[in-house]
């Protein structure tokens, strides 16, 4: 992992202003960074260190982009968003991609204006309640007080989930993840719901994660990932294929502590990774060795998980590769 990777938090700063059709590669550039938005409060997806510095999957997904477009990984800044201003954020300019826990829909994709350009993380809605409560099944939660997000897919799923089994719940609503998390740890709900992956950084970040369970029922599909503008493929194209690399240099055993060993590799598929062969980044408009830069200075996708999502004690499980049972499944860099 690259050094020196330090975190702007761009709120009321200048921001990216890249309207859709305009080619954003060309004001990153100009700009002299990638803008990329997240939640900034997310353990393991978006969260500053004790230094100060943004870290987590989500966070590295960013700087997976600014590698490809730059060769260095630090020229990246982060604007904290929240649920309700994160499409906002996109539209207007103020961030240049989104990759902050958010769910690839159809309306997103059909009625605001977004591509979807890849997913790092496959997850689905679930249940946090605390041991104390005695409860072992979200078909238990009958009548209960409910924690969740505004301006959702969360909350959308959790009434379509109580409906659908026939149970009552009153929602409690909150936008800011701070203050619902602090509702739920002080009784004002009896469950809190989100992303599975969301639950679990939180209960990790607690004094007694074991005082937290994570009910067994998952009651969604929730494919996160990176989000851009539509109208500007060049861009979205190089979103996409910064996290396809990262799969692709997985599996073929490329990893940022052994590279250089396959230098002179033989393999067709080593040489075009590596920028040897068929003019890979010059069809991206970056440097022929983009891929190697992301590698480099970030790792494979094995290693940003093993590294942000492990210490969570979250599986791997469907976000392995194809080869081992999992979704993750990069088409071929040819």
């Amino acid at each position: 992992m690259a050094s020196g990777l330090a975190v702007t938090t761009l709120l009321g700063a200048t921001p990216a202003r890249a309207q859709a059709g305009a080619d954003t590669v060309a004001a990153i550039r100009a700009r002299g960074a990638v803008v990329c938005g997240v939640t900034g409060t997310t353990a393991g997806f978006s969260l500053p260190d004790s230094q100060g510095v943004m870290r987590g999957l989500d966070a590295d997904s960013c700087r997976s982009v600014a590698a490809a477009i730059f060769g260095d990984a630090s020229k990246i800044r982060f604007v904290n968003t929240t649920s309700q201003n994160r499409f906002t954020a996109l539209q207007s300019g103020e961030v240049d991609l989104l990759v902050r826990n958010t769910t690839w829909t159809l309306s997103r994709e059909a009625s605001l204006g977004f591509e979807f350009a890849s997913i790092n993380f496959y997850d689905g809605q679930g249940f946090m309640v605390k041991k104390g409560l005695n409860v072992a099944s979200a078909r238990a939660l009958d009548g209960a007080t409910v924690c969740v997000q505004p301006g959702t897919t969360t909350e959308l799923n959790l009434a379509d989930y109580f409906r659908s089994n026939g149970m009552k719940f009153t929602p409690v609503v909150i936008e800011s993840v701070e203050e619902i998390r602090t509702a739920f740890n002080s009784g004002r709900c009896d469950a809190y719901t989100n992303d599975a992956s969301s639950l679990a950084a939180f209960r990790a970040t607690q004094t007694n994660p074991a005082d937290y369970l994570l009910l067994p029922e998952i009651i969604s599909k929730e494919p996160l990932g990176a989000v851009v503008r539509k109208g500007d493929f060049k861009f979205f194209d190089i979103v996409r294929w910064a996290h396809f690399a990262q799969l692709t240099a997985e599996e073929l055993g490329i990893t940022s502590q052994n590279l250089a060993s396959f230098a002179d590799s033989p393999n067709p598929d080593v040489q075009r990774f590596m920028g040897k062969t068929g003019d890979l980044g010059k069809m991206l408009g970056l440097q022929p060795d983009w891929a190697v830069q992301i590698v480099r200075q970030l790792g494979n996708f094995g290693e940003m998980w093993d590294r942000n999502i492990t210490p969570l004690g979250v599986q791997r499980g469907i976000n392995n590769l194809w080869t081992k049972g999992g979704l993750q499944y990069a088409p071929p860099m040819r």
